[in-house]
């Protein structure tokens, strides 16, 4: 859409000056264009905020510098839903000025066509393009029932090799990539076709690093996604992609017996020596009933398995997953399920193999109008077997422990949470909270126990009693923390009373809270620490915020040669104002 408007012209230039001003990164975001001459064309809001920190600490060194200043801001212009966030953040320790619009991008929206434009993401699939940040343009248009996504940009930019700094950037090539999705849903039912591309410049950098395994790389992944709506509750999804790797777009290009369709991709690759192909597939069914569901699904990666749109990929293994969920007496009672099967190695070139059992439950039971209860329960056991290098060299030698080298993790997690409200009164509810929690970390080599591993325990209980009218709150709590290890034992437990009033037509909030809590380390007390917080806030016309906050740390030690006592002070002021102009649309 072409823009003939000179104050638009105007404004933008005006809106660099500012950023250039201010030093910020700006991030221009979506815009719909059906909005233009129906809102108010220019909007300012943002805020300030001034914070002042004072330290002082008795008994240890300074931990910190005894006067800190904060500033922080932000200011978002909005011009007929084209819109410029700005913000600079400055202290006495560190102010971040740095280079203006060092990322930006455009999505205007029209009816059912969004645009990307300048730095932007998308996501196709998990297997082609998965997120990647990209320097360009994309589109994605909705007519109907079908569907079409398409991007093309740069991926990566060119760093130049640096023999001469003691600490050189990675080198890199310029990296273009191109997308494109297409295909049709309706509901359930659904297709999709996907293309995505990329390759380096192998001249857009001085030579090629090859002592440090960077090499100029080219690739193409084909992936068909498919999903189908059977008697009205059966789900099928399915995706199976294969992605073409060039390890080097130097070699010597070659012809494939296999995967021959990529023999006549034309520009998109050049099939040569140090092409690899993999694939990757998952499959699943659903079934939904009014009160329950059950699924299933299955996924495998091949080995080395990648794309060039993704920043990180999991590969080689194989898992299995089974899930369901279901109500029970009327929502009162919810529960969910699953427990999957994971392995790697697939194609037996690694030293270790390992298993991996995932199994998980949560349930809610709402037992009254009162009493809420949940509770989790997971499992996650690995198990690794060590495959000698022996056994390569002579398959016929029997091994008398060749059980020592199998090695089995497990990790377990259970956690309770009750929450019982005990009046009923609006003028004075009293709630008591209760939160139980453990985690369980073993080993085992061959069948035996290892020395290793621990255990971690956490219990709180607090009960609370407001009384409305006069907008204060009492808070009474204890904690519990336990940590055993090997052959160490540290215990952390003590109390906590919080209190909080409003003043003031709620206009200045208060609270002082205090905690007691003593250490132990296999029975013997280490030390005792008290802490004494205090805070208020008083807002002015919901635009005008104070806030000021005072709090006290003292250590103490139970015995000779522990962790050394001190008592800490800080204190903080701060102010933050917040503000919003609105044009005129006459």
């Amino acid at each position: 859409m072409a823009f003939r408007l000179s104050f638009l012209t105007k404004f933008t230039n005006a809106v660099f000056i500012i950023a250039a001003f201010w030093g910020l990164q700006t991030n221009l975001n979506a815009q719909n264009l059906e909005q233009i001459g129906k809102q108010n064309p220019l909007t300012i809001s943002g805020g300030v905020s001034v914070n002042q920190i004072g330290y002082a600490v008795s008994g240890i060194e300074s931990r910190r510098d005894p006067y800190s200043f904060f500033a922080s801001g932000n200011v978002n212009f909005n011009l007929y839903g084209w819109s410029v966030p700005l913000t600079f953040t400055y202290s006495n320790q560190q102010g971040s000025f740095q280079q203006p619009f060092n990322q930006f991008g455009l999505h205007p929206t029209y009816k059912w066509v969004t645009g990307h434009f300048g730095y932007a993401s998308m996501n196709f699939s998990p297997y082609t393009l998965g997120g990647h940040l990209f320097l360009g343009a994309g589109a994605e248009a909705s007519p109907g029932k079908f569907k079409i996504s398409a991007m093309y940009g740069r991926l990566m930019q060119a760093v130049e090799p640096d023999t001469l700094a003691a600490n050189p950037p990675m080198p890199a090539f310029k990296r273009m990539g191109w997308g494109i999705k297409a295909g049709y849903a309706d509901g359930n039912d659904q297709i999709y076709l996907i293309l995505f591309g990329a390759k380096d410049d192998v001249n857009s950098i001085r030579y090629v690093p090859e002592e440090e395994g960077i090499l100029p790389e080219e690739n193409l992944v084909v992936s068909l996604i498919g999903s189908k709506a059977l008697f009205e509750r059966v789900i099928l999804k399915a995706e199976y992609s294969i992605s073409g790797i060039s390890r080097d777009t130097r070699s010597q290009k070659v012809e494939l017996t296999n995967y021959k369709f990529f023999n006549n991709a034309g520009s998109l690759f050049t099939p040569n020596l140090s092409s690899s192909f993999y694939n990757a597939f998952n499959a699943g069914v659903d079934y939904q009933a009014n009160t329950y569901s059950v699924g299933f699904r299955f996924e495998k990666i091949d080995p080395r398995y990648r794309t060039l749109g993704a920043y990180f990929f999991n590969n080689d293994l194989i898992n299995y997953t089974v899930n369901g969920a279901t109500s029970l007496f009327k929502g009162k009672i919810n529960l969910a399920a699953n427990v999957g099967i994971q392995k790697d190695n697939l194609d037996n070139t690694k030293i270790s193999s390992m298993n991996r059992t995932v199994g998980s439950i949560n349930v809610g039971l709402a037992a009254s109008k009162q009493l809420n209860l949940t509770a989790s329960y997971s499992n996650f056991t690995s198990f690794t077997n060590i495959r000698s290098q022996f056994v390569d060299i002579n398959q016929g030698t029997p091994y008398e422990n060749l059980d020592t080298l199998n090695f089995t993790q497990i990790s377990q997690n259970a956690s309770l949470n009750a929450n019982y409200r005990m009046s009923k009164s609006k003028e004075r509810p009293q709630n008591i909270n209760v939160n139980l929690s453990f985690q369980d970390a073993a080993d085992k080599q061959g069948d035996v126990k290892q020395n290793s591993g621990s255990q971690f325990y956490l219990a709180n209980a607090a009960y609370s009693f407001s009384f409305v009218p006069q907008t204060l709150t009492v808070t009474a709590a204890f904690n519990y923390n336990e940590n055993k290890g090997v052959n160490i034992k540290s215990t952390t437990v003590g109390p906590t009373i919080a209190l909080g009033k409003s003043f003031l037509e709620k206009q200045l909030r208060t609270s002082l809270s205090t905690s007691w809590n003593q250490s132990y380390t296999n029975g013997e007390q280490i030390n005792k620490i008290i802490n004494v917080r205090a805070s208020a806030g008083y807002s002015i016309k919901k635009k005008h915020n104070l806030n000021l906050s005072l709090i006290m740390v003292n250590r103490a030690s139970a015995k000779e040669g522990t962790a050394q006592a001190f008592t800490e002070y800080t204190g903080t002021l701060g102010y933050s104002y917040n503000f919003n102009v609105l044009g005129s649309n006459k």
